[in-house]
C-alpha cells in the first residue's frame, strides 16, 4: 500500500492499516464515535503520534469566524475524517477537504466505516487558501518551516 509518489504514504498506509483492523474486528453498524475510540486504541499501539478532535480557528479575512475540529491530527500534518455511513457522499469529501484547506494541510484520509468493507479516500489540499485569510497559527507554521 505504500506508494512512495505520495506524500506520507508510509504514515498515510498504517492509519489505513490500523482503520483495517478496527473495520474487521467490529464490523459495520456502530456509531461514529465508537470507531473514533477504537481506532484511537489501534493508533496508539502502532506508535502513531495524534490528536484527537483536534479544534482549530478559522479566519476569514484575519477575523475568527468559527472553529472546526477534525477526527484526528496525525503528527501535526495528516488529517484523519471518520464517517460511519451506508454510502459516502459528495458532501462528506467536501467537509474533509474544508479541513486540510482550514488547518493548511497538505494530506487527509477520509475513512467510512459504515459500509460493508471500509471506504477510504486519500486527499491532498493544492490550493492552501487559509494561509491567506490571516490565521495566525497557520502563519506561525510557515514561519517556522522557512
Amino acid at each position: 500500500m505504500i506508494n512512495d509518489k505520495y506524500k506520507f504514504s508510509e504514515i498515510t498506509s498504517k492509519i489505513i492499516g490500523c482503520a483495517m483492523e478496527v473495520h474487521t474486528q467490529l464490523g459495520n453498524g456502530f456509531q461514529e464515535v465508537i470507531y473514533q475510540r477504537a481506532l484511537e486504541i489501534e493508533m496508539a499501539n502502532q506508535g502513531l503520534s495524534f490528536s484527537r478532535e483536534f479544534e482549530m480557528p478559522i479566519y476569514y479575512k484575519e477575523q475568527q469566524i468559527g472553529t472546526r475540529r477534525v477526527d484526528f491530527l496525525i503528527n501535526g500534518e495528516i488529517s484523519v475524517e471518520l464517517k460511519a455511513l451506508i454510502k459516502l457522499e459528495d458532501v462528506h469529501l467536501a467537509q474533509a477537504i474544508n479541513y486540510l484547506e482550514a488547518y493548511d494541510l497538505e494530506v487527509g484520509l477520509l475513512i467510512n466505516f459504515g459500509a460493508k468493507s471500509l471506504q477510504f479516500k486519500r486527499l491532498n489540499n493544492k490550493s492552501f487558501k487559509q494561509q491567506n485569510q490571516g490565521n495566525p497559527l497557520v502563519i506561525k507554521k510557515k514561519r517556522r518551516m522557512n
